[in-house]
């Protein structure tokens, strides 16, 4: 018993008791019967068992029978009056996502139905019909969106059924005849007795939509690159995009509608701005946010689940739930409804918004869907033109989204990272640049859409039709608030690791003062760069150019006395020399001979790891290797492609013998071991483990469809070299002897292979 709640100050009678539990311990059966045994020890009526983010609420009647109680009563409310409010009576809430939270638990543990999808879209429908409810009950009047002690399951069902009836009837557009209520008596009891309290309609918007998250981010369909979209992401694109209160939206691929929302909830303080400078009333404050939503929010989603989730969404934080249409974006404006027809037309939006599906399973076929599109054509090595079998989804979403947009029109996008980058993908940039103003560019990081999509995306703003501006604004996020099990990650002052609050705090200062940052920030996230260079690299991810790490680090350096020297002014000095790995065997050959292959696991505390499973016979070994790429000892190995790995580095010792080497990983041999810096092999092995070395590896790392990748940007990295003789000295011995330790368990290792035919080591 950890809680006891008196009737009064006296302290003479206890009303009800609370049992904690800690909120990873599922409640249980032995845990309700040891509240009960609290209960009967302190004869009291009432008592509660919780763990954080479950509750059950417990009755105990005068026959000394326990039942569960829908709700627990207010102040000065009496067990009999649980339930039966009048309109007047609702309270408005600041806690209504825990509340969500809660009653998610309680379905999956306790309701008829457990499926995500389905749980969505009855909270939907009881969503829907509390705020028809709300809306038209009589102010003195018991809402119909309750339950009582005195009624069965049965009466429960019965009344929301009704009230559903005629909220159908209400919001016929966004539900169907086939809608129905699914959830049981005993389900409703348990949800609505936790909700029935609360004006929903009162609940700022900011509030209900975090709540309504709680449903919608475990029911979207990850398998079919529908995922929710953080609301951080949404903000921080809204803010570069620059909203006004006249502009008219789309959404070409709305899912659940977060963008949409976002984008009415900025219009929305931008007339309440307006309004109290003109005097406006609430009531009309009211009325022209609602005007502008029904005449200038629009969405398209071709999933029927996700179209009728981002309608309801709309309906229930306000509306625009009339501007949603179901569709295929990518087909053919003449395939589509009529309606739509008459209310989404190209060539007519001032803003786009959208993440649009990505993946390899997604594809886009047919000859005339595909036709429409630029992009969907490529050129063969004669100059002709045809027609792709099968287009690319995200490609395709970007041309059309273009599409759209008047001239002058402006897109935030949000695209995997490899259209930013890629040679593979420099049509879409080529097309993005012809004819278009690329205004900002957002890098966010790679567990942004984590643990749904493993993608490393960037978001884009691009004003159609309008010249290339001098200088491209960019922005690195290199923490989003949560890690890749979507776990909320904190700094040392407990507050949330996100960098996106002060990207968009920058955005807005840059925008208020030409473009120009007026306050120190401890690190700069917003940058300018040149157009014109990043057309010539062909390179748009911005932590390519973000400048302020390597001033952080070049300061750094320069505190401790320590020179900082790029790899390409070491092989340009043919100091040093590379060149990439042999090549893969066949699979199954692994662990069908006595030559080691080395991948990029193997690369592991500097020394290359000899895994016995994938030994593969010589045969298969001199059809990779070459005698130009015969490893010496004191070649370094380099992690140059992997998930995790890149820049992970290993030297090649006397005692390794013969091995073949993964494409993957690049070999820098040192070719002048007499060179006016004074570099060892050891030395350079310890430079490019060095934190400096790995803080500028993030930033030229580039994320292909199945791998990330440095490609040759290992070159530009600066290693440290102390400028302090002693110091510099004092490292190579250390680093020196620290590889002669490893090189010496080595050469007992393969000594004891040779006169006692040691095998698995």
């Amino acid at each position: 018993m950890d809680i006891v709640v008196y009737e009064d100050s006296s302290k003479t009678k206890i009303k009800m008791i609370v049992e904690c539990k800690k909120p990873d311990i599922k409640l249980s059966a032995s845990d309700q019967r040891q509240l009960e045994n609290y209960m009967n020890l302190s004869d009291v009526e009432i008592g509660v068992l919780f763990n954080g983010n479950n509750s059950i609420y417990l009755h105990r009647n005068k026959q000394n029978q326990f039942e569960e109680i829908p709700a627990i009563p207010r102040y000065g409310e009496k067990l009999s009056e649980i339930g039966l409010f009048t309109k007047d009576q609702l309270k408005k809430t600041h806690n209504l996502k825990s509340i969500f939270n809660e009653i998610r638990g309680w379905i999956v543990a306790n309701g008829n139905i457990t499926r995500d999808e389905t749980i969505a879209s009855q909270m939907i429908i009881l969503l829907l019909c509390k705020v028809f409810d709300e809306k038209f009950t009589k102010i003195t009047d018991k809402c119909e969106f309750r339950v009582s002690l005195s009624d069965t399951d049965d009466d429960v069902y019965n009344r929301i059924n009704q009230l559903f009836t005629k909220t159908k009837n209400l919001y016929s557009d966004v539900l169907t005849d086939t809608d129905k209520i699914e959830f049981d008596g005993k389900t409703l009891r348990g949800i609505i007795g936790k909700i029935q309290s609360f004006k929903i309609m009162d609940t700022e918007r900011d509030i209900m939509a975090d709540a309504f998250e709680v449903f919608i981010d475990k029911s979207v369909k990850e398998s079919e690159g529908q995922f929710f979209t953080p609301r951080n992401v949404i903000n921080t694109i809204i803010a570069a995009i620059d909203i006004k209160d006249t502009d008219k939206i789309i959404d070409s691929a709305c899912g659940s509608g977060g963008f949409l929302v976002e984008a009415l909830k900025t219009v929305e303080t931008i007339i309440d701005k307006k309004g109290n400078e003109y005097g406006w009333n609430e009531a009309t404050k009211l009325a022209q946010w609602q005007s502008y939503a029904i005449k200038n929010i629009r969405g398209l989603e071709k999933d029927p689940f996700l179209a009728k989730l981002s309608k309801s969404y709309m309906a229930i934080l306000g509306d625009g739930k009339g501007g949603i249409y179901r569709e295929d974006t990518l087909d053919l404006p003449q395939n589509w409804q009529q309606q739509t027809q008459n209310e989404i037309k190209l060539d007519s939006f001032d803003i786009l918004l959208a993440n649009p599906p990505f993946g390899k399973n997604i594809k886009v076929e047919g000859k005339d869907k595909l036709s429409q599109y630029t992009l969907a054509k490529k050129i063969d090595s004669k100059g002709k033109q045809t027609l792709v079998k099968t287009g690319n989804v995200s490609t395709l979403f970007l041309e059309r989204n273009l599409q759209f947009l008047r001239k002058g029109g402006k897109m935030g996008i949000i695209l995997p990272e490899p259209y930013f980058a890629l040679k593979s993908y420099i049509n879409c940039m080529d097309f993005i640049f012809n004819g278009n103003n690329v205004m900002w560019v957002i890098d966010l990081p790679q567990n942004t859409f984590r643990p749904h999509n493993n993608a490393k995306c960037c978001a884009i703003i691009i004003e159609k039709g309008k010249p290339q501006q001098e200088y491209i604004n960019m922005a690195v996020a290199e923490y989003i608030g949560h890690d890749h099990q979507g776990k909320a990650i904190y700094n040392a002052d407990k507050t949330v690791k996100d960098d996106t609050p002060q990207i968009i705090k920058e955005i807005l200062e840059r925008r208020e003062n030409n473009g120009e940052l007026k306050s120190n920030y401890k690190k700069t996230l917003t940058f300018k760069v040149k157009a014109s260079d990043v057309i010539e690299k062909h390179i748009l991810v911005p932590r390519f150019y973000w400048k302020t790490k390597l001033d952080l680090i070049e300061q750094d350096a320069k505190n401790k006395n320590i020179n900082l020297i790029s790899l390409k002014t070491l092989i340009d000095d043919e100091i040093v020399e590379s060149f990439s790995g042999h090549g893969s065997p066949k699979g199954e050959l692994k662990g069908e001979g006595d030559i080691p292959y080395i991948r990029v696991k193997d690369i592991v505390n500097w020394q290359p790891y000899i895994d016995i499973t994938s030994l593969i016979p010589r045969d298969e070994y001199e059809k990779h290797f070459s005698s130009k790429k015969a490893l010496k000892a004191k070649d370094i190995l380099y992690v140059s492609r992997g998930s995790y790995r890149i820049g992970s580095v290993a030297m090649v010792s006397p005692y390794d013998g013969e091995m073949l080497l993964t494409r993957e990983i690049v070999v820098i041999r040192m070719k002048k071991l007499d060179n006016k810096y004074g570099l060892t092999p050891e030395y350079l092995l310890y430079a490019l483990s060095h934190k400096y070395v790995w803080e500028q590896t993030e930033n030229k790392v580039f994320y292909e469809p199945c791998l990330p990748n440095i490609d040759d940007r290992w070159k530009e990295i600066m290693i440290p070299i102390p400028n302090d003789k002693k110091t510099f000295q004092d490292i190579k011995n250390r680093v020196e002897n620290a590889i002669k330790n490893q090189w010496k368990s080595k050469e007992d290792i393969k000594t004891l292979k040779e006169d006692f035919d040691v095998f698995m080591v």
